[in-house]
């Protein structure tokens, strides 16, 4: 299933908050999600509000991008169809990000921070303290407790996650663009063979895939707790993806031609990394993704920007 969730920081998301800010247009957005998408006028009928007063909501909704509208033929004319664009608005208040360098910085993400997903089961997820929702069940990949995951797995699909483009908003050249993450393949109980393509794509565009080799548990991980099970999964590859003007590496060797040029950062106010299994992937053999409490390294998911 596919999910999709708005981040959004105070700073930079005034708009969204602003067309959250109203009980009229709260009422819009519970209506859409609901009933599903709907028209101008079948909007004000059901809430008993002005045509006017509708569309005014609407337009601000739709600023926010909280909503997407489209125009379609009616009998007359032709009329505006309202989409909710998000099930879930989260409000993050800090960053967790750090200067590395004079001309880079560091954002660390959580695994369940993801702002979308699409996931085939066998999956699941897990906090160091215990295990999060159902097994097995796309469904958990909602879960609120899903912000406290240090490991993940699914069979197919992917997370995505939204960082704030920090380049952008310091008006800066990126030169280089390096995404560090901690993976391995899945299998039910665990393979060192047990091969998998695991594809990252940034802002939509697959920029490399990287075979992981199996499913490691010959032993537990550095930082896996005890209470997980031995023939579980324990631990993963520390994985670089680095994205330059001359195109992409993973650990150094070179694997495709996809430049920065190519992603075109500039028009983003986000980057969106996603990590998954495709359907037509050679060798499908799942992901675990391990954050902080799990693995050999105790990190997030590490985005770093460098520039110029």
């Amino acid at each position: 299933m596919s999910r999709n969730f708005l981040v959004i920081e105070p700073e930079e998301g005034i708009a969204v908050l602003k067309g959250l800010a109203s009980l009229a247009r709260i009422s819009m957005l519970k209506l859409l999600h609901e009933k599903g998408p709907m028209n101008v006028n079948d909007i004000a009928a059901v809430l008993s509000l002005p045509q006017s007063t509708v569309s005014t909501n609407i337009q601000v909704l739709e600023d926010a991008g909280l909503i997407r509208t489209e125009n379609q033929k009616a009998k007359k004319g032709s009329q505006k169809i309202c989409y909710p664009t998000a099930e879930e608005v989260l409000v993050v208040f800090k960053s967790e990000y750090r200067a590395v360098k004079n001309n880079a910085i560091e954002v660390s993400m959580p695994i369940g921070l993801y702002t979308g997903f699409e996931v085939t089961a066998p999956c699941g997820l897990c906090s160091p303290d215990g295990i999060i929702g159902l097994l097995d069940v796309p469904n958990t990949f909602l879960d609120p407790d899903r912000m406290k995951a240090g490991l993940l797995w699914f069979t197919r699909g992917f997370v995505e996650y939204q960082f704030p483009n920090n380049a952008k908003l310091a008006n800066a050249e990126i030169t280089e663009l390096e995404v560090v993450v901690e993976l391995s393949s899945e299998v039910p109980g665990t393979s060192a063979d047990w091969p998998s393509d695991i594809t990252l794509a940034i802002n939509g565009i697959d920029v490399g895939t990287w075979t992981s080799p199996g499913d490691f548990g010959d032993k537990r991980g550095v930082f896996t707790p005890s209470w997980w099970k031995l023939k579980g999964s324990q631990y993963g590859k520390l994985k670089s993806w680095r994205i330059s003007t001359d195109g992409t590496y993973v650990d150094g060797v070179r694997i495709s031609e996809t430049s920065l040029a190519v992603l075109d950062l500039k028009g983003h106010h986000s980057i969106r990394i996603r990590i998954g299994v495709k359907d037509d992937a050679k060798c499908p053999g799942g992901i675990n993704i391990f954050g902080k409490g799990f693995g050999n390294y105790d990190q997030d998911i590490v985005l770093r920007i460098k520039t110029g």
